[in-house]
Parts: structure tokens; sequence; C-alpha cells
């Protein structure tokens, strides 16, 4: 049997439907520290060899600069890409990649939410948060 794409490096878990994986792995990956000149054609080309891409975003607002996300068609893909390209060298830089978390940019917006609300309501009553000197008499 011949091996399609012969520089690709080989998959530990493909044909293992039954590999445990921990909760946190799934098929999207958040890229971190990347160099801001590197190309999305770059990016598919390394992120390509583990396996099929169905879809890379660049950051490219002064905020998101330097990510990206990629999403992979296979979750045993996208933990062999992220096993072993975390930390991989490019361009004078060192990658950084984690699972993306939805459940934790969700968390981290409700807080950001309630805070507002909490500062509305301090405007709306006046009130500043800290303890008056009365109170502590």
């Amino acid at each position: 049997m011949q091996s399609i794409g012969g520089d690709m490096p080989s998959n530990p878990f493909r044909g293992r439907a039954n590999a445990r994986l921990p909760p946190e792995v799934n098929r999207i990956l958040f890229v971190r520290n990347l160099p801001f000149k590197i190309t999305t054609e770059e990016l598919y080309d390394l992120f390509g060899r583990y396996g099929a891409i169905r879809q890379i975003r660049k950051g490219n607002t002064k905020d998101t600069r330097g990510t990206a996300f990629v999403v992979y068609e296979d979750i045993y893909d996208a933990k062999n890409a992220c096993d072993n390209l975390s930390g991989f060298h490019v361009m004078d830089r060192y990658l950084i990649v984690l699972y993306f978390q939805p459940h934790k940019q969700a968390k981290k917006a409700h807080l950001e939410k309630q805070q507002q609300d909490i500062d509305r309501m301090k405007a709306k009553f006046n009130v500043s948060g800290k303890e008056s000197d009365a109170a502590k008499k």
C-alpha cells in the first residue's frame, strides 16, 4: 500500500475510533505568537501537514494580529497538530498552539457584561463601592 503525501507525519490515532481524548481537545486550534508577516498560505502549508483543514482565520486587527484559528476536519488531526506544533519555531518566533475553548470565552464575556451592569448601577444610585466613613464608625 502506497502512502499519499509521503512527507506527511503519521497520525498515531488514525483508525482508533475508541481512543479516549481529554475533554478540552476539539477540532479548533487557537494559535498565538504568529509572526505578523506569515501568510494564510504558509499557515495552510504548516498546519496542513497534519490533516485536512476546513478553515483558517488569521487575525487582522491591532488586537488580533499574531493569532489565528485553525479548524480541522478531524479531531485527531487537530490533536496531532497541537502536539507537534506547540513550541514550533517559525520566523524567529515560537508558536503557542492551544485548543479553542468557547465556554471560557463565553464566561469571560459574561463577566465583562456583569461588571458593566454593576458599574451602571453604581452610577445610577451614586454608590462608589467603597465603605463610607459613616459605616466605619
